[in-house]
């Protein structure tokens, strides 16, 4: 007879032959940052996930840099918006503020972080769409200059990556071009590659205050029931110069994970989303589940499935728990 349980006998010989493994310094942690001081106000929706002001982002640089996690990645949150999200695009708006100091943590620190700069004008725009308005639609190729100068301030404020969530057409090759001409060859670009319109995404919109005024995104983000369209967004990517690929949500899109794996040789990145991250902690607080081991469970999922980076609302508080030897 076969044997199997033979390798599952102790938790020692379980954790020698584990296939995958949950590294701390794979995980980057989101952040919400916003102009005022001294402020750091919880989510409501997102127990555990703040919004920050500038002047408090000391304290995220520590925790991350004791966590262990590769890096954070940055979402602004403007004071005053408008139809063309021009927050985004001002080398001191919020973003651009927040890149900054945290880069001017780091180095007071003597160590690093990789930063990653969302791009994306919902958060900045008065009808709360990722790019500008032709009537009621969202017009792609004129958000496409405003998606690159965003990119170039937040690389000019000292980001590694520029990731443009917005699944506007060309996006990348435009955000290439730009940060190429500029001189900033070295800035990679993690494209959103296949970001699916979701209801998964709705305590983000309370954190960013990103929810759109009228209408919906699905002109543009793309269709959850399309997973082969999927690894056609993928493809324009690489070929417009992407140097990480993402799937987002992560949880309920594996099998695009997993093909988007099989297909591309580039970094893949899945971004554990918000909705995902608020129901673990709802079951966890009505005692429906153990939250530790649920989201060891879901973490090694993402890599199981072919991930190689995995961005997650999660990150300090499981690299707080893997130290402690409690998953």
């Amino acid at each position: 007879m076969i044997r199997l349980r033979r390798l599952r006998r102790t938790q020692k010989l379980r954790d020698a032959v584990a296939q995958t493994q949950v590294q701390v310094s794979k995980l980057i942690l989101p952040i919400f940052v916003e102009y005022g001081k001294n402020k750091k106000e919880e989510i409501p929706t997102m127990p555990g996930v703040y919004r920050y002001t500038v002047d408090r982002l000391g304290e995220v640089v520590r925790a991350a840099l004791q966590a262990k996690i590769l890096g954070l990645m940055v979402f602004g949150i403007p004071e005053t918006k408008d139809e063309k999200g021009s927050d985004a695009a001002d080398p001191n708006g919020i973003a651009a503020r927040a890149i900054r100091r945290i880069k001017e943590e780091c180095r007071a620190l003597g160590e690093e972080l990789y930063v990653v700069a969302d791009i994306c004008l919902c958060e900045y725009t008065s009808h709360g769409h990722c790019g500008v308005l032709c009537g009621k639609d969202v017009d792609n190729d004129a958000s496409l200059p405003l998606h690159a100068q965003a990119a170039l301030v937040c690389a000019q404020a000292g980001a590694d990556a520029v990731a443009p969530s917005s699944m506007m057409d060309g996006v990348v090759a435009a955000i290439r071009g730009k940060l190429d001409s500029e001189g900033l060859t070295n800035v990679a670009i993690m494209g959103y590659s296949a970001k699916f319109a979701s209801a998964f995404y709705g305590p983000f919109r309370d954190a960013a205050d990103s929810a759109p005024q009228q209408g919906d995104r699905k002109g543009y983000q793309m269709d959850f029931r399309n997973g082969r369209e999927a690894l056609r967004e993928i493809a324009a990517d690489e070929q417009e110069g992407a140097d990480f690929i993402m799937v987002k949500p992560a949880l309920a899109y594996l099998d695009v994970a997993r093909a988007a794996r099989e297909k591309s040789l580039l970094p893949l990145v899945v971004y554990n989303v918000s909705g995902e991250y608020s129901m673990v902690k709802a079951a966890a607080k009505a005692g429906f589940l153990d939250e530790k081991r649920i989201v060891q469970e879901i973490l090694t999922a993402f890599f199981r499935a072919g991930a190689d980076l995995v961005i997650t609302y999660h990150a300090l508080e499981y690299a707080k728990w893997k130290e402690n030897g409690e998953v």
